[in-house]
């Protein structure tokens, strides 16, 4: 069997510790730096990032928890198929965005919140208490002043908080429980330039109006404004990825 090349991002080998293993052998799957099918033993492991079996064991354990790999005695340590992968692990997700699966990765998280968030908007409107709406207005507002100002850190701050507590007002524990994901896409477009530094005015007004008919109960309304949020964002990315396309030799 020929040697495994195991990726190295330069690390000084003395500081290669249980959280930074599994970092960095979480992103190599994900970038498909190391291939589906591919077969490592422990050992190699250790000598490639210079430390302990008990290191190495709890970093397998980690990976075997979010269906990347799967461990066998005298076998050693098995790539498995992205069909395997705990897809809504936050860290899955954020390692697909920093590799060169960004743009699929983007495009598979805005379908689902496509499919999701008119509903949780919709279901908001009926359910959402008080201080959730009033909320829901005032982050709105001071979006649009922080995208006018040309604030990407405080938009994207001011935008997941939005989106977010739209899932929460919905009142659908399940819609709740993807919180995490909508941080992780809407920070992934926002850090690798795949956001304008200034949004479009009725991106700005499409927030506002989802916030002002949840305030008012018009769920139809709310659901209608949320998903044409969305389909916006779906043009972006589009746009995005034929450019992509374009660029490939």
């Amino acid at each position: 069997m020929d040697e495994i090349q195991l990726p190295s991002r330069d690390k000084p080998a003395t500081r290669w510790l249980h959280g930074q293993l599994v970092e960095e052998i979480g992103l190599s799957i994900c970038a498909h730096e190391l291939a589906t099918g591919t077969v490592v033993k422990t050992e190699e492991f250790e000598l490639q990032y210079k430390v302990s079996r008990s290191v190495v064991r709890e970093t397998v354990r980690v990976l075997e928890s979010m269906g990347l790999v799967s461990s066998t005695r005298r076998v050693g340590v098995l790539v498995l198929p992205p069909s395997n992968w705990n897809l809504f692990d936050p860290q899955i997700i954020r390692w697909r965005l920093a590799s060169s699966a960004r743009i699929n990765q983007l495009r598979s998280l805005n379908e689902l919140r496509s499919a999701i968030e008119p509903a949780a908007a919709r279901l908001a409107a009926i359910r959402a208490p008080l201080i959730n709406t009033t909320e829901l207005v005032a982050l709105a507002q001071r979006m649009k002043i922080a995208g006018q100002n040309e604030d990407v850190e405080l938009f994207l701050a001011l935008d997941v908080r939005f989106h977010q507590l739209i899932l929460e007002s919905s009142g659908n524990e399940m819609f709740s429980k993807l919180n995490s994901l909508v941080k992780e896409v809407l920070t992934g477009r926002t850090h690798y330039g795949l956001m304008p530094a200034h949004p479009k005015e009725e991106a700005l007004q499409l927030h506002i109006d989802v916030a002002d008919r949840i305030q008012k109960g018009a769920a139809s309304a709310a659901h209608d404004s949320m998903l044409a949020i969305m389909e916006q964002a779906m043009e972006e990315m589009n746009k995005v990825w034929e450019s992509e396309i374009e660029k490939t030799p």
